[in-house]
């Protein structure tokens, strides 16, 4: 994987390639305004209650008899994308679109003007300045990676700074702007894009994104945020860490019986995303 990621990067002069609950964001901006959605491509787009599973953490788990893995870009061998693709899964790449991680590959490729404040309760992240065109080269160098590796999508986390504490004066009006570039940069390469939580944003983004991967929004009461993408007949992947609903049967029924009500594919997990425990509600 090195090999891929240090390639982009030393092109990237040349050019290369081109969580926290939303429940108290502001609203979103209703601003229809900028680049048009890129669509019509031949790239991966997956439909209401599909299957899957999603492993950042630990050797993959390829046992699941689901359509679609999500696993991390940086992590993951070729070889386990191509064996999973082998047995007729879809693969989608996850990598942190939103903040700086000091363990990866490319950290040293950010700039400290990039760099902001830290996340909260996550080691060695940093929010991102994503106004800047450094972060948009890194990112862009990070989709090609993505399709050298053969990923089938991506799933760019961290993408709701400005609900945030970022340590930039970042407004919605921003986020917007690059959440849109970001999807459509994706798109010319042939790789299908998650929208990742950025609940308030949902509606001026429907277009620009193949499906959502949420977390909570069962338990925080959100998951009505998420309906445009169902009404577009587009998946919303969602994830839930609650005790209770590993422990209590009750509790766990009835939230897969709203979940299949709503046609989502959620999961219930272990935080550390790690294979540890695993719930399928459909």
């Amino acid at each position: 994987m090195k090999a891929f990621t240090i390639l982009c990067l030393a092109l990237l002069a040349a050019g290369c390639g081109g969580s926290s609950s939303d429940s108290s964001a502001s609203a979103s901006t209703g601003d229809q305004a900028g680049p048009a959605p890129v669509t019509g491509g031949d790239w991966y787009q997956p439909v209401p209650l599909t299957t899957w599973q999603w492993q950042l953490q630990g050797t993959v788990n390829e046992s699941y008899a689901v359509e679609m893995y999500d696993i991390d870009l940086f992590d993951a061998d070729i070889s386990v994308i191509q064996s999973l693709q082998a047995s007729g899964k879809k693969v989608i790449c996850y990598f942190s679109g939103g903040s700086y991680e000091n363990w990866r590959d490319d950290a040293g490729a950010f700039d400290d003007a990039d760099l902001g404040n830290a996340l909260d309760g996550w080691d060695g992240e940093r929010w991102l300045d994503i106004r800047n065109q450094n972060v948009r080269d890194i990112m862009a160098a990070r989709l090609d990676v993505a399709v050298d590796k053969g990923c089938d999508g991506v799933e760019p986390d961290n993408m709701d700074g400005y609900t945030n504490d970022p340590g930039f004066d970042v407004t919605a009006a921003d986020q917007l702007d690059y959440n849109r570039w970001l999807a459509n940069a994706a798109h010319t390469r042939e790789l299908a894009v998650a929208l990742k939580n950025d609940l308030a944003q949902v509606g001026d983004l429907v277009d620009y994104f193949d499906f959502a991967v949420n977390e909570q929004c069962f338990e925080y009461d959100e998951c009505d945020k998420l309906q445009p993408f169902i009404d577009a007949n587009k998946a919303v992947f969602n994830a839930e860490y609650l005790d209770a609903y590993r422990t209590n049967t009750a509790q766990r029924n009835a939230l897969c019986t709203a979940s299949v009500n709503r046609q989502f594919s959620t999961l219930i997990l272990d935080l550390e995303l790690d294979d540890s425990y695993r719930e399928s509600c459909n």
